[in-house]
């Protein structure tokens, strides 16, 4: 049986493994390799979180590895699973546009996987299969593997995240990503407890219903909750769109007694953008946003500080700089320039709710770093992503590219919450019964709070 498996697997991947691309010379994927690691070395602004020991001789054994890889696909693969042990959100390895995997079609199968209180849960599958893998279902086993076992040595090793829950929720919505052709033999659970097996190739989905109906995520959405409370989420701020947007919101956020701002889909985009919005939901006339800082490169006081030790730079400015740089861990604070804000229109200061999640990044946590001090505010939910800054982006051989984060950015009395998330006022962690029920808890949890407020 064994070996009927391991043949009939063969067979079905040989067909599309001689497509994939293999393009690179071993000459270009030393390059690519090299050139990635020295990025990372001399601008990735975390380096000295990194064990350094660890990280080079990680370096050094992959320069023989991704001269052997068999095609693009698994080169790149390399290059990621290095990136992710510098643990950051935004630091990352992008395939080539000529490489594209799959995570959700199998052909007569499409599945769409999310983290519910911790499993693997499918929430999403092509109309046709609804009966036969109702939503709800749990993926309790890979390739003979559980779940978490699966995801611990298949998955996770090769996603960049600063946040250990976020590499959980990736983990799990990643699990079956992989080419086309390539084969998954799953358990699943179904809410009525019954466990089937399945073996799961990928393959394009020509079925395009699925069920539940996916909802349009538009850029911004507004409604009213009740007679007093309006909401509004703002999806996205890499569209500087959204700004006018909002403005054409105003008439009707001017008769609320109360707002819910929801970020739980934002994954951010240009912090300028939020931070236009937030100016009309305060009074005051200056923004607190986010310190900065960067590395700073002198190589003159580097080669100094290889001679110079810890105890050698008390109350000797030079030394400790020279002592700081040869350890990678002198920095430069970028001008710190809170947001004046400079604004005619009338404000919207009610009792006002931020919802966040996990997906809420980026520039959308440098709102909340705004919006930290604003009395009227709270938040509410999980916490948020836990990652953000300026990636520096260069291109690597065969068509990819990687980013790396220069910038460290803390909240303006220096607490860190890259690496951390941004933790709610008030934690509100989604059920699998609310999912199954169509019941948003935390937009739920809000409205009862904003009842008991008053202007």
């Amino acid at each position: 049986m064994k070996q009927l498996f391991i043949t009939a697997f063969l067979l079905c991947t040989i067909p599309f493994f001689g497509q994939i691309p293999n393009t690179l010379t071993p000459s270009d994927k030393v390059y690519g390799l090299s050139k990635f690691w020295q990025e990372v070395n001399y601008n990735f602004v975390y380096l000295d979180k990194v064990d350094r020991t660890m990280w080079d001789n990680r370096y050094k054994e992959l320069i023989t590895i991704v001269q052997n890889t068999k095609n693009d696909y698994e080169y790149y693969r390399e290059l990621q699973k290095i990136c992710a042990l510098l643990k950051d959100g935004h630091t990352n390895v992008y395939f080539p546009k000529s490489i594209e995997p799959m995570t959700a079609m199998f052909g007569d199968y499409k599945l769409f996987i999310k983290n519910i209180e911790g499993k693997a849960i499918i929430i999403r599958t092509n109309y046709s299969k609804k009966d036969e893998i109702p939503v709800g279902s749990e993926i309790i086993e890979v390739n003979g593997k559980s779940t978490q076992k699966f995801i611990d040595e298949n998955t996770a090793p090769y996603i960049s995240s600063s946040t250990d829950y976020v590499l959980q929720d990736l983990g799990i919505s990643n699990l079956l990503k992989g080419l086309e052709g390539e084969t998954f033999t799953v358990k699943i659970k179904k809410p009525n407890k019954k466990i089937i097996e399945l073996a799961l190739t990928h393959k394009k989905t020509e079925e395009k219903e699925v069920f539940p109906a996916e909802t349009e995520k538009k850029l911004l959405d507004f409604k009213w909750v009740n007679k007093e409370t309006a909401y509004i989420s703002l999806n996205s701020f890499s569209d500087e769109k959204i700004d006018s947007l909002f403005v054409t919101k105003l008439p009707e956020l001017y008769k609320a007694k109360s707002l819910i701002v929801d970020l739980r889909s934002n994954g951010g985009g240009s912090t300028n953008v939020g931070s236009d919005i937030l100016q009309y939901l305060t009074n005051d006339t200056i923004l607190y946003g986010s310190r900065q800082k960067t590395r700073d490169h002198l190589p003159a006081y580097k080669a100094w500080g290889k001679y110079i030790d810890a105890k050698d730079t008390i109350n000797i400015p030079w030394k400790k700089k020279a002592y700081l740089s040869y350890h990678d861990q002198f920095y430069f604070d970028l001008e710190y320039n809170p947001t004046t804000i400079q604004l005619n229109a009338k404000r919207i200061v009610v009792p006002t709710v931020i919802l966040v999640s996990h997906n809420t990044a980026s520039a959308a946590e440098d709102f909340l770093i705004f919006a930290d001090n604003q009395k009227h505010m709270i938040k509410m939910g999980e916490k948020s992503y836990g990652s953000t800054g300026q990636p520096f982006l260069f291109d690597l051989p065969g068509g990819g590219y990687a980013r790396v984060c220069t910038k460290k950015d803390t909240y303006p009395d220096g607490r860190e919450f890259v690496g951390y998330g941004i933790k709610p006022d008030i934690e509100i962690a989604p059920t699998l019964n609310d999912y199954l029920n169509n019941r948003d808890s935390v937009l739920e949890e809000a409205v009862k709070y904003l009842k008991t407020q008053k202007k």
